[in-house]
Parts: structure tokens; C-alpha cells; sequence
């Protein structure tokens, strides 16, 4: 009680929840995850934060930070906890459309960036379904990708600099504009996929690239991921590396999707492997679209496509994207699910599904499987949905995974973070001198263990 009178001291009483008002921050969108916080801190400003910090760390308090809350690994899990709200860190400090960067505090919603971006010309080019409500400092502590990671990369390689309030209330400044800065550890990257063990990231200079004339966008059915990869390469190379994003949709999730929302069926009959391909040029001169449609046409020639609609139109554009972008929805409709983000070479996706599929028959006959990737950086999303409710079975599908992936040479995780759901993973497969190394970095910067516990490392 007294270390919640002094938290209402110092940034107001109306931004510390408690009780049924804090209620709203005990559930993880999946739905995995339940608790109840100690409280809900509100901040306003990172003078703020660095108070809270400090009083928790006098305390000894745990302290969860979190944004939008999208997460699905159990991140933001803070049963017992204090968790720090960065919502209201909501600024665009600016934008300078001449070094083409953006200054965000962590609290701002990514769609919000996209917004500020494009009224400068301007593009920030990360994006994925929870764009709507993902905020910048859950972004960069999950090192977030998305849809366009292809072309330009994921969160860390979006990121210059970072303001961090750290376990103990001091406040690094690493807010550099610079794209070279050999002067040390890179720290920025160390606090970037972190998850907020490490410190609370409360702004960020972010890179912005030119909005494109126009796009080419076409959905294509071909017969293996082995010749969707070769498709990519034909159209990487004849288009000079402007492919923006190259999304895999089998079959079975085609059609799931047209069970489940009737108005985004694929408008062809579809096909082993369903492509989502989206080409961009900054040149008003070119047409995208009629460079993508020339691709193609010699790609359909060579007998190497079976079905493809060209969007004509933004809406059209805009509906095959919606196809895509509704994977959490059409995905995440039970529970009792098994979700996982794993990452291979790109050679080795196909031989990865051969497995699991084969593996799942064994582990639990009956149960269903459905995958999602971007494929162009061979990130696969597989989701199995075991027959009983059964949190062992969940727990060995999950273990099973990662084996394969780690055994392909692999990641088990790719974009979502570790979280809670892949402690044992990190445990079971993550190199013993690295896990070292993390622990050490922990104890240094976090010595009373307050931030984020439980979370990430094994």
C-alpha cells in the first residue's frame, strides 16, 4: 500500500489502476494467458517512467511493461505485478523528411505512424495484422516483422536510436539519427527483442523510406513452395529487387478462410500454394503493375503457374491484402491451440511441412494443422489444433516443432518473441554459452530481477 501511494504521488492517482479497473490488463489477446496485477501504471512522459522505475526498484516490485498488448507468447504476463501502461507516451516528437526519420514515443499505434508518415510522402515500411493497435516500444521489444521484412527487414533494422529508462530509473539516451556509430556495444540492438527484461524503451528514431508511385499485387496459385521459389527469384530479378512481399496461403488455410469469411474466398479454385505477391516503385514513369503482369506472363508460359488474378484496382489491392491480413482472426478461433513462428532457409520451408505433418499423425491422430508464411523471408506461422484439450499434448506439439526447425537449421522463434510459451525451447535448444552470456547481461542490468521476471530466458 505505501508503494502505491507513492506511485499516485508521483504521476497521479487517476493513472494507477487498481481492482476491477485494472482488470481490462489481466488477459493476453490469445487468451492463453490470465492474471491480475498488483496495479496498472499510467505514465504520461519518460520523467515519468524513470519515477516508477525508481520507486519499484526501491521496492522491489515487479514491473511488466506494455503497449497494444498483442503479443502471443505471454509477454506481458504479470500475475502479482505492476504493470507499466506506455499508452499514454503517445507523441510524435517529429519528423524530418530530409534524413527521412520519424521520433515516436512508445506508446504510438503503428497504424498512427503509418498516418504520420505518408502526409510527409513518406512510407515507415513495417506491417502486420495488429497495425491497429500494436504500439512502437511492443514492436521494437519484440523485434517485430511482418509482411514486408523481404525488402526491408524487420523492427531492428527500422531502428536508429532508442530512449531506455533502465531497472533502476536512470534514463539511457541512444536517440542518434546515424547509420554508423562504431563507438562501443551496440546497445540499442541489445534492448531491441528484449521484451522489456532489460529496460523500458520509451521512444525510438525510426528510418522512413519513399512512398512508391504504385504498386503491382497479384495472388498466384502454383503447384510446390519449391516453384514459388523459383518464382520469387524471376520476379526479384526482373524486377530488380522490388518485391515488397511474397506471402504463402496453402490451400487449407484458403480454405478455412472462405468458410469463415465467404466475402474473401480466392477467386479461383484454389491451388496447393497460393501466393500473395506485391512488387513497388518510387518512379511515376513505371507501372508495377505491367512489369509484374510481364513477369508473370513468361512465368505462366514456362507452365510454372496454374491460377493468378492481377489486382486492377486499389480496392482490389486492398481485398487481396485483407485475404492475408485476417490470419489471426481466422486462426486464433479455439483455445486450445498450439501457435508457432518458426524460420528457416528458404530451401528448407517445404521439407519443414513434409515433417510436421507427418510428426503431428503420430503425436495426435485427427488433429488439423494450419500454416501461413512469409515466405519470402521463410518465416513460417504452423498452428496445430490437437484433438482433446490437453496441456501436455499442446506442450510436446510445441517441443516437436522446434526440433524440427532447430533440426533444419532453423529458428523457433522468428518474430513473436519467447516470452513465457518458449522458455523450455530456449532451454532445450539454445546455445548453453550464449544462455550465459544473457544471464550475465540480466544480472548487470537488472540486479534485483524486477523487470519483466519470468520471461524470455530459461
Amino acid at each position: 500500500m505505501a508503494f502505491l501511494e507513492a506511485l499516485r504521488a508521483e504521476i497521479g492517482a487517476a493513472q494507477v489502476l487498481t481492482g476491477a479497473e485494472a482488470a481490462g490488463f489481466g488477459r493476453e489477446w490469445t487468451g492463453h494467458y490470465h492474471w491480475t496485477p498488483l496495479a496498472v501504471a499510467r505514465p504520461g512522459s519518460t520523467a515519468e517512467v524513470a519515477a516508477v522505475m525508481r520507486l519499484a526498484s526501491a521496492a522491489g516490485v515487479a514491473v511488466v511493461p506494455v503497449g497494444g498488448n498483442t503479443g502471443l507468447n505471454g509477454g506481458t504476463h504479470a500475475e502479482g505485478a505492476l504493470m507499466l501502461s506506455l499508452a499514454r507516451l503517445n507523441r510524435v516528437r517529429g519528423l524530418n523528411a530530409a534524413t527521412r526519420t520519424v521520433v515516436a514515443e512508445a506508446g504510438v499505434v503503428l497504424e498512427r505512424l503509418h498516418e504520420v508518415a505518408a502526409e510527409a510522402g513518406l512510407v515507415f515500411p513495417l506491417t502486420f495484422g495488429a497495425k491497429g493497435s500494436a504500439m512502437v516500444g511492443g514492436f521494437l521489444s519484440t523485434n517485430a516483422g511482418g509482411s514486408n521484412v523481404v525488402r526491408h527487414g524487420s523492427a531492428r533494422a527500422l531502428c536508429l536510436g532508442l530512449e531506455v529508462v533502465l531497472a533502476d530509473g536512470r534514463v539511457m539516451d541512444l536517440m542518434t539519427e546515424l547509420h554508423k556509430d562504431n563507438t562501443g556495444y551496440d546497445l540499442r540492438d541489445l534492448m531491441i527483442g528484449a521484451e522489456g527484461t532489460l529496460g523500458v524503451i520509451t521512444a525510438a528514431v525510426l528510418k522512413l523510406v519513399p512512398a512508391p508511385a504504385g504498386y503491382g499485387t497479384a495472388l498466384i496459385g502454383v503447384e510446390s513452395l519449391e516453384v514459388a521459389l523459383d518464382l520469387l527469384n524471376r520476379v526479384q530479378a526482373g524486377s530488380g529487387g522490388a518485391v515488397e512481399a511474397f506471402e504463402f496461403m496453402p490451400a487449407r488455410y484458403m480454405d478455412r478462410l472462405a468458410r469463415l469469411k465467404p466475402e474473401l474466398a480466392c477467386p479461383f479454385p484454389p491451388q496447393p500454394v497460393n501466393i500473395l505477391i506485391e512488387i513497388a516503385s518510387t518512379r511515376a514513369d513505371e507501372s508495377p503493375s505491367a512489369l509484374l503482369e510481364e513477369i508473370l506472363g513468361g512465368a505462366l508460359e514456362a507452365g510454372l503457374i496454374g491460377d493468378a488474378v492481377i489486382a486492377g484496382s486499389e480496392a482490389q489491392r486492398r481485398k487481396l491484402w485483407l485475404m492475408r491480413e485476417s490470419a489471426a482472426e481466422i486462426t486464433f478461433t479455439t483455445p486450445n491451440l498450439v501457435d508457432t513462428d518458426v524460420a528457416f532457409p528458404l530451401d528448407r520451408l517445404e521439407t519443414f511441412l513434409h515433417r510436421m505433418t507427418a510428426r503431428l499423425a503420430v503425436l495426435d491422430p485427427g488433429a488439423e494443422e494450419l500454416v501461413i508464411a512469409h515466405l519470402g523471408d521463410g518465416n513460417i506461422h504452423y498452428t496445430a489444433y490437437p484433438t482433446r484439450d490437453d496441456a501436455g499434448l499442446r506442450d510436446t506439439i510445441r517441443a516437436a516443432v522446434a526440433e524440427e526447425a532447430v533440426a533444419l537449421g532453423g529458428s523457433f522463434s522468428a518474430e513473436h518473441g519467447v516470452g513465457l510459451s518458449k522458455r523450455p525451447t530456449m532451454a532445450a535448444h539454445k546455445n548453453p554459452v550464449a544462455l550465459e552470456v544473457m544471464r550475465a547481461i540480466k544480472a548487470a542490468l537488472d540486479p534485483r530481477g524486477i523487470l519483466n521476471p519470468g520471461k524470455t530466458l530459461p
